[in-house]
């Protein structure tokens, strides 16, 4: 791999530029895809700043903490959105929760907002929703029988997510249509992302399939704002709050923003819960003595009972399990940023409108940060060995002001949904499972669960 190296502090690869010529770029993605290629450029960068050579595109590929930190906290303000991703999902997601500046800022604090001020009404939902859908799982599968984890997982994830975003005013299986729409949406962006240069009245693979897909999406979310906009009576869902809110100006939301701003977190919600469940499902398949722990965790706290919202509180090993997961199975495998004005990193000058590209996943693998990185153990996150650690060594959820605000949401519902399925069944992975690179961190294929009922 050809490199060339400014040095400002002997002996700290963090201060060296790599660069990945475009023939081993072109050659990683043929021999692997994406996701091989970063795996690749990053065992060999190990922190440094790295500069991939598409041709006429040259993003800088950051995974240092220590660069993290310059990029998403010290100089934050000169690392914006304005890339090829960004201004695809737009077309799906808007400039509310998804943008910048003024209108993301007032978004976000309607969205903080309903999560804080909802949060006992979504603790008891989301307990009360996993109770109920793993008692219908039960219902449907005989001793043995083998399931989609990643349907099974969403399927689970949308009844609690129904209530919380929702106050369940739609019928489930609506809500189920509108998260199959939501994905099918943001997996055709991709060839947009790609190639951003291509004018929109210039067709592209995925195209139609979005098209279709946003219909979809609107044909059920505006007349559902409409209805509830014009009703007496709103509860604490994340959708009233919106409604009840104001932009950045103080006007009130339009239906059409409010609706992306739901799609955008929607995704959150929904599809990368269930992602990093099943991925979990996966780890916990291949260490039978963490799933045992988990197990006892799980007979200990729920007491063979249904789930309570106090439950998800002490389930601590669950917890770290699930932190682990986030940490090997990063959703947002890589983020996008561009810089506004020109900078430098580590000794590295950023020119002006550069594009940065940070990968959690690569940060997260990263030795000099994380003993053994590719091994499963969540016992690096007990209290102790997270305080001692760096604190952008682990971004599942970003940092900074764009850090997820569901990320707590997350954790109780991920938490109580792998403890009623470990009191309810035996569960195993019957084959192995790959990750690939789409908009989030996808398996390769189906991953199947064999489950037995306990008892």
């Amino acid at each position: 791999m050809a490199s060339r190296t400014r040095i400002d502090a002997p002996g700290r690869n963090e201060h060296r530029l790599h660069t990945v010529p475009l023939r081993h770029v072109l050659g990683g993605l043929r021999a692997g895809g994406p996701l091989a290629l970063m795996e690749r450029t990053g065992r060999r960068s190990q922190g440094a700043l790295t500069r991939l050579d598409l041709g006429a595109f040259r993003p800088f590929l950051v995974t240092h903490p220590d660069h993290l930190r310059h990029v998403l906290r010290d100089h934050g303000a000169n690392y914006r959105r304005g890339t090829a991703m960004w201004k695809a999902m737009g077309r799906l997601t808007g400039l509310g929760i998804a943008g910048e500046g003024p209108q993301w800022r007032a978004s976000r604090e309607l969205w903080c907002q309903g999560l804080s001020g909802g949060a006992h009404v979504f603790a008891d939902g989301t307990a009360d929703a996993v109770a109920g859908a793993v008692a219908d799982l039960e219902q449907r599968v005989a001793a043995g029988a083998t399931v989609d984890a990643l349907t099974e997982m969403t399927r689970i994830v949308l009844r609690v997510v129904n209530p919380a975003f929702f106050g369940s005013r739609i019928p489930q299986g609506e809500c189920d249509r509108l998260a199959a729409a939501v994905a099918v949406a943001f997996d055709s962006l991709l060839w947009r992302m790609a190639l951003p240069f291509v004018p929109l009245a210039v067709p592209l693979p995925g195209d139609r399939a979005f098209t279709r897909a946003t219909r979809t999406v609107n044909g059920i979310l505006l007349p559902l704002i409409r209805r509830a906009r014009h009703a007496h009576h709103r509860g604490p869902d994340l959708m009233s709050t919106l409604l009840d809110g104001a932009d950045a100006d103080g006007r009130a939301l339009g239906d059409a923003h409010v609706a992306q701003d739901i799609v955008a977190m929607f995704v959150a919600g929904s599809e990368s819960s269930a992602l990093t469940l099943t991925w979990a499902w996966v780890a916990l398949a291949g260490h039978a003595d963490i799933a045992a722990e988990v197990r006892r965790e799980a007979d200990a706290v729920l007491g063979g009972g249904p789930p309570r919202p106090e439950h998800a509180r002490r389930l601590v090993f669950t917890r770290r399990v699930l932190a682990e997961v986030c940490r090997l199975y990063a959703m947002a495998w890589a983020v996008p940023r561009t810089a506004v004005a020109e900078d430098v990193i580590g000794g590295v000058t950023v020119p002006a409108g550069a594009t940065l590209v940070l990968s959690p996943y690569l940060t997260h693998r990263l030795p000099a940060f994380w003993e053994r990185p590719l091994r499963f153990d969540p016992g690096r996150f007990t209290d102790e060995r997270v305080r001692g650690r760096h604190p952008l060594a682990y971004l599942p959820f970003g940092d900074g002001p764009h850090q997820c605000v569901g990320q707590s949401f997350f954790f109780q519902q991920a938490a109580l949904v792998v403890a009623t399925m470990m009191s309810r069944f035996r569960i195993a992975v019957p084959t192995p499972a790959e990750p690939r690179a789409a908009v989030a961190l996808r398996p390769r294929g189906r991953v199947d669960l064999a489950l037995t009922p306990c008892g």
